[in-house]
């Protein structure tokens, strides 16, 4: 039934804006690079990354990837749970023979397929610019492919709580006023204290304590995902 459930959410989702969020949010942080590079090519290189083009590509892009994955949290819970509001069809939703935690299930897989497109998206487009920029030695696959997913497996914890802000507050002005908040604060995330979960995305970007920093942002993540589902099923949303 789950399986059933997803795939209407994102049948309703093609009919909104919500693939550009994902598209645009990776493919303008490559461009961004794009034009650090091009206009100081010599220095980065030569001097600044010197013997390794690739790894200075992939921690300079990092340096942006929480503030848009957390800004990509926000962005799209908001508007997958805008479209039953937009449509007030949460009674229709609601009254079907599924259970609530499977509909909150639902949305949760909805964001995060998005998200994980987005990550892809991002390996793939740093890979294609490190390519036209002609960089020398062995292309680091393994760290393209998790320069976006660890950081955004640490920033779970964020869309555990706009997961279930968005799903049982109807004013969307407060789950968005506290994602953008968060994206903020995590520009700063490096200096932050460890035990700040908006500071794991940021550690984990920088190679720091990954696999740890992934392991508590998926476990909190699970916390407050479980917390929001039976909230969420008690509470009456429609």
């Amino acid at each position: 039934m789950i399986g059933k459930l997803l795939a209407a959410d994102l049948l309703k989702m093609r009919r909104t804006g919500i693939w550009w969020v994902v598209f645009i949010g990776p493919v303008g942080l490559a461009a961004m690079q794009a034009l650090n590079f091009g206009l100081r090519y010599d220095y980065l290189v030569y001097d600044a990354y010197a013997g390794d083009a690739w790894g200075g590509l992939i921690e300079s892009t990092g340096l942006f990837v929480p503030i848009a994955i957390y800004l990509a949290m926000t962005l799209l819970m908001s508007m997958i749970a805008n479209i039953e509001n937009r449509q007030n069809s949460w009674k229709q939703t609601l009254a079907l023979p599924v259970r609530r935690s499977q509909v909150f299930a639902s949305k949760f897989l909805s964001c995060l397929i998005q998200l994980l497109v987005a990550c892809a998206l991002l390996s793939g487009s740093t890979l294609i610019l490190g390519l036209a920029l002609k960089f020398d030695g062995p292309i680091p696959y393994l760290d393209l492919l998790t320069s976006g997913l660890y950081p955004m497996l640490a920033a779970l914890p964020l869309l555990g709580v706009m997961l279930w802000l968005t799903l049982t507050v109807r004013n969307q002005a407060i789950p968005i006023a506290l994602g953008i908040t968060a994206s903020l604060v995590s520009v700063f995330g490096a200096s932050l204290p460890h035990a700040l979960p908006l500071s794991w995305p940021g550690f984990v970007a920088h190679g720091q304590q990954t696999l740890t920093f992934v392991g508590l942002g998926i476990a909190v993540f699970i916390v407050l995902y479980l917390l929001g589902s039976l909230h969420f099923s008690r509470k009456d949303v429609a």
